[in-house]
């Protein structure tokens, strides 16, 4: 058919192998009784959950502040971030960016990079420099303001 006079082959992807995938990138402030223990349950669920929902990401956590890069269908990336948003492990939860594109993925693997505190502050503050959302702006500043009041074991206890 594609050979007639008149009929144009569709344009084919650079690399039709290459899924299109939705990813989100967001930072929170950990709710009451969040520590490392149940950072470890987080992961061990994601990991066996995951794979079935074709997500991969990786999870940040140190100083009472989760940072996680997740990507996927957009379908099932959009019910991971309602139920982490329904979460009470979760507050302040800022969304630092969310595109959909075909690429490879970033992250093929579920992994969980332990951060120390200095490295989320420049995240969360390079994040506050380019806010635009004034929701955001605040609740960057109040985590931030988490992270600058005691001592780090302290960090994530109780609601502010």
């Amino acid at each position: 058919m594609f050979d007639e006079p008149g009929f144009e082959r569709p344009a084919e992807p650079d690399n039709p192998e290459l899924p299109l995938l939705y990813h989100v990138v967001y930072c929170s402030r950990a709710g009451a009784g969040v520590d490392e223990a149940e950072v470890d349950r987080i992961v061990e669920v994601s990991q066996r959950q995951n794979p079935e929902r074709r997500i991969t990401g990786v999870l940040m956590f140190a100083g009472g502040v989760f940072f996680q890069w997740i990507e996927g269908p957009r379908s099932q990336i959009k019910d991971l971030m309602a139920a982490i948003r329904a979460d009470p492990r979760h507050h302040d939860i800022v969304s630092l960016s969310e595109t959909e594109e075909t690429r490879e993925r970033l992250y093929p693997d579920w992994d969980m990079e332990r951060v120390d505190a200095e490295d989320i502050r420049e995240v969360l503050n390079d994040a506050l420099d380019t806010a635009e959302d004034q929701n955001n702006v605040v609740a960057l500043k109040r985590i931030l303001s988490r992270l600058d009041s005691g001592p780090l074991d302290s960090l994530g206890q109780g609601q502010a």
